[in-house]
C-alpha cells in the first residue's frame, strides 16, 4: 500500500514536470506566432492550453484523493500541498502563453509588435522559456541552489520589461495608442510568466528544506579569508 502511495506521489511530480515543459513550449511558440504573424501557430497554442488545464485538474484531484485517503504527515504532506500550489502557478503560466497567442490572432495579418521592438520581445520570450525549463529541472532534481538562481535570472526579465516601458514613453514613439497598449500587455504577460517560474522554484525550496526561499540567506565569502 505504501509503495503505491509513494508511486502516486512520484506521478504527481511527473505531472508537474510535464506541465512545466508544455507551458515553456507554449510561450516559445506563442512568441514566434506573435512576431511572425502566424495565425495557424497561434491557434495551436490556444488550443493546446486545454491539455495544461486538464493536467492541472487531474493533478489536483489526485492530490486531494491522497490527502483524503492517506492523511499524509510531515514531509509527505508538504509535498502534496506544495504540488497543488505549483500546479496553480503552471496553469496560470499556460494562460499567459495563451494570452500572447490570442493577441497574435487578434492582430493578424499584422503583428502587434513594431519591427523596432521585435528583438526585445524575442529576447523576453526566449528568456521566459529558459526560466520555465530551469523550473522543470528544479522540480526533477530538487536542487535548492539551482532553484535560488532563478530569482537572479528573473532580474534580466525585469530589465527587459523596464526597457520596453522606456521605449513606450519615448517622445519618438510613432506607433499609436493601440500598439502601445498591445506592447504594454505583452510586457506584462512575459514578466508575470517569469514570476510564476520563479514561484515554482521557490516552492521546491520549501518542499526540500521546509523554509521559504526568502528566509534562506546566501553566505558570501569574506574577502581575504
Amino acid at each position: 500500500m505504501r509503495d503505491a502511495y509513494h508511486e502516486e506521489l512520484d506521478s504527481i511530480g511527473e505531472g508537474l514536470v510535464e506541465m512545466a515543459r508544455l507551458v515553456g513550449s507554449a510561450i516559445g511558440r506563442a512568441t514566434t506566432a506573435m512576431l511572425d504573424a502566424d495565425l495557424k501557430l497561434a491557434e495551436s497554442v490556444i488550443a493546446a492550453d486545454e491539455k495544461v488545464d486538464d493536467l492541472q485538474r487531474d493533478l489536483e484531484q489526485r492530490a486531494i484523493t491522497l490527502l483524503a485517503r492517506q492523511q499524509p504527515v510531515a514531509t509527505d504532506l508538504r509535498i502534496v500541498v506544495t504540488s497543488l500550489r505549483m500546479s496553480a502557478d503552471l496553469e496560470r503560466s499556460g494562460d499567459l502563453a495563451q494570452h500572447v497567442a490570442k493577441l497574435a490572432r487578434l492582430r493578424f495579418p499584422a503583428s502587434a509588435v513594431p519591427r523596432d521592438l521585435h528583438a526585445t520581445i524575442l529576447e523576453m520570450g526566449q528568456l521566459a522559456q529558459r526560466l520555465m525549463a530551469k523550473a522543470a529541472e528544479v522540480i526533477i532534481t530538487k536542487d535548492v541552489d539551482l532553484a535560488l538562481q532563478l530569482e537572479q535570472d528573473d532580474d534580466a526579465m525585469d530589465l527587459l520589461h523596464r526597457a520596453l516601458f522606456q521605449h513606450l514613453m519615448d517622445d519618438r514613439w510613432k506607433h499609436g495608442i493601440e500598439t502601445a497598449v498591445d506592447v504594454t500587455l505583452l510586457g506584462r504577460y512575459y514578466e508575470r510568466f517569469a514570476d510564476h517560474a520563479v514561484s515554482v522554484a521557490k516552492r521546491v525550496v520549501y518542499l526540500v528544506t521546509g523554509e521559504h526561499a526568502d528566509e534562506i540567506v546566501s553566505v558570501e565569502p569574506v574577502e581575504g579569508a
